[in-house]
């Protein structure tokens, strides 16, 4: 099996080449095109055969194949020995490639009949970039995910007890999948600014792949926070770990980038920002893939010794230089002369909220990279400390917070001063409201970072709740409908829009959980005997008793602790586990257990209000001594000298025999084993006995619970904003470019026509605007019958029966309708 997979993996890096080649030499024979597409069909085909082979290999326990001899064992649950593939360094990147490969499939078929001169060059950046994947697999030192063991080892060295989580195996195909799909949108930028195709065609066709990387990447760093929260035994959901920061900066990059293609797709605008926006998303996300392997910054998540760093940091050169060469050379065609025409507009604020985000971003990587650059100067690595990122990106966050909750409020292009007082009144006494209560009601008077965030959410969540009843009631009083149905029919027939209002309210909700949380937690160190309590935070916790597990793998100290609080009383059960290296030839000794990892259970009672977490930390000096002395007991045993009991004399007669009788060596390491374990289990049983004192860090934290909820709501929103709309999904996937136009135009005329309903704009705010959106419709249809006669005389709009204003030929819209119906 290793051979074929050997084999398809080479086939495959073939397919890609030959993709990205036959697409951009022959770009201009449709034929070839097709082919091309059909290549990456078949690339995609033989990556999932390579990975299936992985993945057999794995559940069959072969442990001839490297990969699964490193991370994987006989003792390793089903469940991980499926998902150990990407905690490995060449598992992770057949992972990239194959996720590349399903994305890049999807694209061209999206758009096999649209973007006929960008096509051709996007598949040979997907290709290219692919096919540098493979390649490594194929050709780089120490990645070949078929890489063979002679002799093949009898077990595994298993998969690190830390990844043994279930949002832990879920988490990194998530980031790889954010961090693949960006690959889409960046190669179809790449094709329009080649082709000097840089209108809003190719944001339209890739923006669900940029959404997509918006989700997956957002839900990759939830699910990373909740096991560092779980699991780590450090009471915390996010350490600014250099890892950590490299996943985070993309997902903000790309938040500004989908906001920042609405302008452009509105009104045209922010071309040269979209272009580099894009490219930093990109070069972010292969940055984060360069520090997992490079070993340049310390992390809890890198891999170890790497061989592909250098590669990859190649890559990236290529990709930024490459880039920025190009969106230099293209900058007469990414200019254009429309400007803002009001402060007070959604774009204007859109742009507000893409320099908040770039700034973040910008304050994250240099406290990322700040190692390297003291590096640089002073010769010595300094650390930035989660302090120093907590001062500069707090109010940053707070300041985005704030404009996530105005932008919604304002319509597109100009609202007059009026109509912006009145949709501002409810979303500032509320927050004014709650400001005042919590200044005075409670401690968050004394922290004004949390105060100000508490504000500022209740200002947006209540502003997209208002936005929510008033385009309801606005399409109440157009169509007759009632509240209810026409709620979800607003929510319907515009999914980006509100599914982008759920995915701000989850923000929101999400960010004052972490304000709560962080501001206003408990944290307490203390040592207790069982029986002994103390009170934290007015709860009284009493440690009850200790608690031992042993089984051949592990051993786990635990504690039984009993929490009364408010009146009423609950039971925690935090445990250490100390777990015994595996993939050793023979059997260890009985001091293997504390020779291995250790990770912790967290005693966790979460609730609405406030989470009760607590970790134990158990004194091991004397179960090691003890440990040490029953080795050499055991080894005296095992040699039966004198006075030993009659077992260690049976142990030894039968070890004899299997070196007479090669047959019975696994009977004699297993009685080997289950007296270590024995004993294992009897000096386990002495320290629940003496009762020794156990250290405990107990961390009340107010809140945390909305952060997850606050999560799964964004997380909400994205799927709304993906879901295709129900003509999409009866099969008119694929359009041509001027369906595409027509839409996008009938929808903001359609926005407009809403938003006047929804009292968002003014009566003259509102005939300003539909005049000028009809007429930009009236244009648009003349250009595209000009193109579709073949760029013969100007069509005026009176010769083409268009609506021109004066009342006289029919009314664009109209028409426009009629592509958004179909």
């Amino acid at each position: 099996m290793a051979s074929l997979g050997s084999v398809l993996l080479a086939l495959a890096f073939l397919a890609a080449v030959t993709a990205g080649v036959v697409a951009l030499v022959w770009r201009r024979d449709e034929r070839k095109l097709v082919l091309s597409r059909r290549i990456v069909y078949l690339f995609a085909a033989l990556v999932t055969a390579c990975v299936a082979i992985i993945e057999i290999e794995f559940l069959a326990d072969n442990f001839s194949f490297k990969i699964v001899q490193e991370h994987s064992s006989l003792e390793t649950p089903t469940f991980y020995k499926v998902a150990a593939m990407w905690s490995s360094q060449e598992g992770s990147l057949l992972l990239w490639a194959l996720v590349l490969a399903i994305f890049s499939s999807a694209a061209l078929f999206f758009t096999r009949n649209k973007l006929r001169q960008l096509v051709p060059w996007a598949t040979g950046v997907m290709m290219g970039i692919a096919a540098f994947f493979t390649g490594l697999m194929l050709f780089a030192p120490g990645v070949d995910p078929f890489a063979k063991l002679n002799p093949a080892p009898s077990d595994g060295i298993g998969l690190n007890p830390l990844l043994q989580h279930p949002s832990m195996m879920i988490h990194p195909p998530m980031l790889y999948s954010g961090y693949v799909a960006l690959t889409i949108p960046f190669a179809f930028a790449i094709g329009a600014l080649v082709t000097r195709r840089v209108d809003a065609e190719w944001i339209r066709a890739t923006r669900k792949f940029a959404l997509i990387a918006w989700t997956f990447l957002g839900f990759g760093l939830l699910l990373g926070a909740r096991w560092s929260y779980t699991e780590l035994g450090w009471g915390g959901y996010w350490a600014w770990d250099p890892v950590e920061n490299a996943a985070l900066m993309p997902w903000l990059l790309c938040t500004a980038f989908l906001h920042s293609i609405m302008v452009q797709e509105k009104r045209g605008m922010l071309k040269v920002w979209n272009a580099t926006l894009v490219v930093a998303s990109f070069s972010m996300a292969l940055l984060g893939t360069f520090l997992v392997r490079s070993g340049v910054l310390q992390s809890i998540h890198a891999f170890g010794d790497s061989t592909v760093g250098p590669y990859i940091l190649g890559l990236i050169g290529v990709v930024v230089l490459g880039s920025t060469a190009l969106i230099i050379s293209r900058l007469d065609e990414l200019r254009t002369p429309k400007r803002i025409d009001s402060l007070i507009s959604r774009e204007a604020v859109f742009l507000v909220n893409n320099l908040l985000l770039v700034g973040l971003t910008l304050v994250i990587a240099w406290g990322t990279f700040f190692p390297l650059i003291s590096e640089l100067f002073t010769g010595s690595k300094s650390s930035l400390a989660a302090p120093w990122f907590d001062r500069y990106t707090t109010p940053l966050a707070i300041l985005l917070v704030l404009f996530t909750g105005i932008g919604p409020l304002l319509a597109w292009r100009r609202v007059s001063w009026s109509t912006a007082r009145r949709a501002f009144r409810v979303p500032l006494a509320a927050m004014a409201i709650v400001t005042v209560a919590l200044a005075l009601f409670t401690d968050a008077g004394n922290k004004p970072w949390a105060l100000a965030l508490f504000a500022f959410a209740t200002f947006a969540i209540v502003g997209i709740g208002q936005e929510f009843w008033n385009g309801a009631a606005g399409r109440k009083r157009l169509t007759g409908e009632p509240m209810g149905k026409a709620l979800a029919g607003i929510v319907g027939r515009n999914r980006r829009r509100y599914g982008g209002y759920i995915v701000h309210v989850g923000v929101a909700v999400l960010l004052i959980g972490i304000a709560a949380s962080s501001s206003f937690q408990t944290n307490r160190n203390v040592e207790l005997k069982p029986g002994e309590s103390t009170v934290i935070d007015g709860r009284k916790v009493t440690y009850v008793r200790p608690t031992a597990e042993v089984d051949g793998l592990r051993l786990s100290i635990g504690a039984v602790l009993r929490v009364v609080e408010g009146g009423k009383e609950f039971t925690v059960e935090p445990m250490r586990n100390y777990y015994r290296p595996t993939g050793r030839e023979g059997v260890g000794g009985i001091v293997d257990y504390f020779d291995g990892e250790a990770d912790s259970e967290i005693g966790l009672k979460a609730g609405f209000g406030h989470d009760f977490w607590t970790a134990n930390q158990p004194n091991i000096v004397g179960l090691q001594r003890k440990a040490k002395t029953a080795e050499e007991g055991f080894e005296k045993c095992i040699e039966a000298v004198p006075g030993t009991p009659k077992s260690c004399k049976d142990v030894r007669a039968l070890m004899i025999a299997a070196r007479a009788n090669p047959a019975l060596q696994d009977d004699a390491l297993a009685q080997i084993e289950r007296l270590q374990e024995l004993t294992a289990k009897q000096i386990a049983a002495s320290y629940v006995k003496e009762g020794a004192p156990t250290q405990f860090k107990v961390i009340i934290n107010p809140l945390v619970t909305w952060m997850w909820i606050g999560g799964l709501i964004a997380l909400a929103g994205a799927l709304i904003a993906i879901w295709p709309s129900r003509g999409r999904r009866k099969g008119a996937l694929v359009r041509t470019e001027t369906d595409a136009l027509k839409e996008a135009k009938y929808r903001e005329i359609r926005d407009a026509e809403l938003d006047h309903a929804a009292g968002k704009l003014s009566d003259e705010d509102y005939a300003l605007l539909d005049a000028e959106l009809r007429k930009e419709a009236v244009e648009m249809l003349d250009e595209l019958e000009r193109a579709q006669n073949g760029g013969g005389a100007k069509v005026g709009a009176e010769a083409n029966g268009h609506h021109n204003g004066d009342g006289n030929g029919a009314d664009p819209v109209a028409e426009l309708e009629k592509v958004e119906r179909s």
